[in-house]
């Protein structure tokens, strides 16, 4: 466990600092200053003042450097408080100094295994109880210990859970990638096959009737070159060695099936313009998918909602896709709704070379926009 710990590398594109990392410190050190000049039993007020408020300014690297700023405060704050050895008839530890405990949490939140190991037994060792020994200074002691053990807890926590939802991210692109991946090896194996057949038809034909040969060939290269077309974007989509589905795949123009007029709200009503019949295979299952995935949304999870309008228009460009409901938008939260549905439909925008955006609408409810070019690129 310890071993697996240590090798644990540090949190990636970690934020350097945020908004609240500036409140605090410009509330701490003025604090800090107050306190180390008014309050009357801090000992040692120069060793107060220069080990008191400089280390404050670690906060904002907490997370970028977590274990410099626990060697830091934690080292300023053993100091202030061993100058009762040497004389001082007060600790010079400021009340201010309880923003330290911030750290724990950010050690096991940002940082490597290895630093958060040697952060932390940097952190419990300076709150083992020093000589001579009393109860009051064991049950201190093993509080402390104990407290910053649960904040650091926490952040490990913390860490756990983002990494989770990172990777159940990673997992929606994946399968959108995937099942992209499984529609378009359909599309361009019906154009092979197409080829395969024209070519051994003009073999076939091509003693006894040379033009006939040559309308052959003249399909072959029209199916050459729209499945190169779709394997200059297949190189875009990732696979893990899955079996290519055998089911035919829905395209444009079954998205008319996804109307509904009967039955519980609400009801879903399809639009579709003109020019949309000429679609690459792999554009018009996308168009499909990403109508279906947004109407499953509207239909689980927008409250209230009695009407749905799906839109599909198309020019010489591109292809819009529109899905508009009329639900209540503040309650309604598509990351859950699906197993991060959003970030796959926008996986598969993107991969199309096309995009999707989806949010409240001004008018109320909630709409899904996507756009995707009709001559596609490689993502």
């Amino acid at each position: 466990m310890v071993r697996q710990l240590w090798l644990e590398p540090s949190v990636a594109n970690s934020p350097q600092r945020v908004w609240r990392d500036w409140v605090l410190v410009a509330l701490l050190a003025p604090t800090a200053i107050l306190e180390a000049v008014l309050r009357h039993d801090v000992g040692w007020r120069p060793v107060a003042l220069m080990l008191g408020v400089p280390p404050i300014f670690a906060l904002l690297w907490r997370r970028t450097h977590p274990l410099l700023a626990v060697l830091v405060v934690f080292g300023a704050h053993a100091v202030t408080e061993s100058v009762t050895l040497v004389g001082a008839p007060h600790s010079a530890m400021l009340i201010t100094s309880g923003y330290a405990v911030l750290l724990p949490y950010s050690l096991l939140r940002w940082a490597s295994g290895k630093q958060a190991i040697i952060g932390m037994t940097v952190v419990l060792f300076l709150h083992v109880p020093r000589w001579p020994i009393s109860w009051k200074s064991v049950g201190e002691g093993v509080g402390g210990m104990v407290f910053l053990s649960l904040l650091a807890a926490l952040g490990a926590t913390m860490r756990y859970r983002s990494m989770s939802r990172l990777r159940e991210r990673d997992q929606a692109k994946l399968r959108e990638r995937e099942q992209l991946a499984r529609e378009l090896h359909d599309t361009v194996a019906h154009h092979v096959s197409a080829i395969i057949i024209q070519a051994q038809a003009g073999r076939t034909v091509a003693a006894l009737d040379p033009q006939a040969a040559v309308a052959a060939l003249e399909v072959i290269e029209q199916e050459a070159s729209r499945a190169l077309g779709e394997m200059r974007i297949m190189v875009s989509a990732l696979r893990q060695g899955e079996d290519p589905s055998l089911s035919p795949q829905c395209g444009i123009a079954d998205i008319s099936r996804l109307a509904r007029n009967s039955g519980p709200p609400p009801r879903v009503d399809v639009r579709m313009s003109a020019g949309l019949d000429d679609l690459r295979p792999s554009l018009s299952a996308a168009v499909y998918r990403l109508a279906q995935e947004s109407i499953t949304n509207a239909v689980r999870h927008a409250r209230h909602a009695t009407h749905i309008i799906v839109s599909v228009v198309a020019d010489e460009q591109a292809v819009r896709l529109t899905v508009d409901d009329d639900g209540d938008a503040a309650t309604f939260d598509a990351a859950t709704g699906s197993g991060y549905g959003l970030v796959g439909m926008a996986e598969r925008a993107t991969l199309l070379g096309g995009s999707l955006v989806a949010g409240p609408r001004p008018s109320g409810g909630w709409g899904v926009t996507a756009v995707l070019p009709r001559g596609g690129r490689p993502a």
